[in-house]
């Protein structure tokens, strides 16, 4: 039997049915082409293809996975593979209508997450099992505190949490249990992704210091200077967890 590799972050999904359920969360899919990433040994893939996608594109950076999916379906002609890591993998010559599917390795799994989410706007869906801990961080809905992952994923998505996954079927089982997520644009982006992420990088860095002793120095002297309202605002006083997106917004308006 093939042994996963930790370094990699390999949980291989053994169970039909669950397969079956996630692969169900993207509609229509013989009308698009589905990008699939992390394949494995096939699990969803099997699903994907028996709904008939216009093309099936798989990024799988393990070389013995590769080989052994390009043997499978070597004589598929719907089917594309690739050998690459999925961080640095060219998206943008895959035609539209187009939507992603993965069960993603737990390593790199907000890496990917931001990524996509800064291109949201080029796919149907986005269909992700992912750490429940991460999905949790990630909703937006009935959060109290903000934080980098859950404003980023408000700001430019529909998010849900469809369901949570047992770690008894995965080969080898994980230490913590999964869920799906689904993520379709809300076409409210009218600004530069990159811009808004590296502000609240520097927004949530030091979360727990009030917004005055986060902000950059030269432009809040600016404001005082020109006697501006804002500086003497109540929103300075706020960390960032406890602001609203409107109100990080607002400030990424004011201060990028």
């Amino acid at each position: 039997m093939l042994q996963p590799k930790k370094s990699l972050g390999q949980n291989f999904l053994i169970d039909k049915n669950i397969s079956k359920k996630i692969v169900s969360l993207i509609k229509d899919i013989n009308r698009k082409n589905i990008i699939e990433i992390g394949p494995g040994k096939g699990a969803l893939t099997e699903i994907i293809i028996k709904n008939n996608p216009k093309k099936l594109i798989l990024i799988e950076k393990d070389q013995f996975l590769f080989n052994e999916l390009s043997f499978k379906y070597k004589k598929n002609k719907i089917v594309e593979i690739h050998n690459q890591d999925a961080l640095n993998f060219d998206y943008s010559h895959i035609d539209k209508p187009k939507s992603i599917i993965g069960n993603l390795p737990y390593n790199i799994s907000i890496k990917l997450i931001i990524n996509s989410l800064k291109k949201l706007s080029n796919y149907k869906e986005i269909v992700f099992m992912i750490q429940k801990d991460v999905a949790r961080k990630m909703s937006y809905k009935n959060s109290i505190k903000k934080n980098r992952l859950n404003v980023l994923t408000e700001i430019s998505s529909n998010f849900e949490i469809k369901f949570d996954v047992s770690k008894n079927v995965f080969f080898p089982k994980p230490k913590v249990i999964s869920s799906v997520i689904k993520m379709t644009p809300n076409n409210k982006l009218k600004f530069n992704f990159t811009d808004f992420e590296n502000f609240t990088r520097m927004l949530f860095r030091n979360k727990r210091k009030i917004i005055q002793n986060i902000l950059p120095k030269d432009k809040l002297k600016i404001l005082k200077e020109n006697n501006d309202e804002y500086y003497n605002t109540k929103i300075l006083k706020y960390r960032a967890e406890d602001l609203t997106i409107e109100k990080i917004f607002t400030l990424f308006r004011k201060f990028s």
